[in-house]
């Protein structure tokens, strides 16, 4: 007798090996390379010596007065993993039969159960403008059938987007350099300078997800629209050129903005609608961990 959770994983693994394919077959690598650290860990520290970079000493340490000593890195070869999610009430939206969060929840859910065959330790912290759920990065299984318990059965507390507080407080629980995979529609603001932060300290993909009546919003008339997140109601002619106009600007600004703090940050950045089959867009997350990995 099969329960929903089993039914759930069943599914999940079923899109797993779909992608797991698709990179095996289109980019000859190995599906495990999106767990791979990407550069160099801090080791240890050791005495300064003759030719070494002045760039690379420690000052808090050598600041003690015990000597000068430079920081020694060892080359990454894993990272665990936190999977930051926007479950705010915006990702409610969707085109009819799957919603963002939908979507959301079904690549935390594919990682957490790729992270499990793999032997990494990944986690989750689920925010909208306050803290929902947090599960520190775990390796195996059980771990990973718990994530995925947990988050599909995740009802928020609070309707609000905050992507800048859920990034700080992500910051303070991050301990080690860390592969984070932040998955939001980004609708908020002032989330720039959290955003460029977690990209300095640690290894950052950015997912947007949309949905594409949030572009093109259907031309319906004269009606009522609520805001999901405020409750807010107000009338709207839908059918009027200004005010598709108007959305469809909105959302190209927003994204192109996004896009530009991706680049200037050096960030992988992956667009996934909510229409149609996302793993072949899905599959370019992957194509992104190797190529960071041949550059590091």
């Amino acid at each position: 007798m099969t329960t929903p959770l089993t039914d759930l994983v069943r599914r999940l693994r079923h899109l797993e090996i779909r992608i797991r394919k698709a990179v095996e077959a289109q980019l000859q690598g190995d599906f495990h390379s999106v767990f791979k650290g990407t550069g160099l860990e801090f080791d240890d520290v050791r005495l300064y010596q003759y030719g070494d970079e002045v760039r690379a000493i420690d000052w808090a340490v050598s600041s003690k007065g015990h000597g000068t000593f430079v920081k020694t890195y060892k080359e990454e070869k894993e990272q665990q993993v936190l999977v930051l999610l926007d479950v705010s009430a915006s990702l409610d939206v969707g085109d009819g039969q799957r919603r963002k969060l939908d979507v959301a929840r079904d690549i935390a859910g594919l990682l957490a159960l790729s992270a499990a065959r793999q032997g990494s330790a990944l986690g989750l912290f689920a925010f909208s403008d306050q803290k929902e759920l947090y599960l520190p990065p775990a390796k195996g299984a059980r771990a990973a059938y718990a994530l995925i318990n947990r988050l599909f059965s995740l009802v928020p507390a609070s309707r609000g987007t905050g992507v800048g507080a859920g990034i700080r407080q992500a910051l303070g629980l991050l301990k080690r350099r860390t592969l984070v995979v932040l998955i939001s529609d980004f609708i908020d603001g002032h989330y720039e300078r959290e955003l460029t932060m977690l990209a300095q300290r640690h290894d950052l993909i950015v997912v947007q997800l949309r949905a594409p009546r949030e572009r093109q919003f259907p031309a319906l008339g004269i009606v009522p629209l609520r805001d999901a997140e405020t409750g807010q109601v107000r009338w709207v002619n839908t059918s009027s050129a200004d005010f598709r106009a108007r959305i469809e600007s909105g959302a190209d600004r927003q994204e192109a903005e996004l896009v530009n703090l991706c680049r200037r940050t050096r960030t992988g950045f992956l667009p996934l609608s909510t229409e149609g089959d996302f793993v072949p867009q899905l599959v370019n997350l992957f194509r992104y961990r190797q190529q960071i990995g041949r550059r590091g």
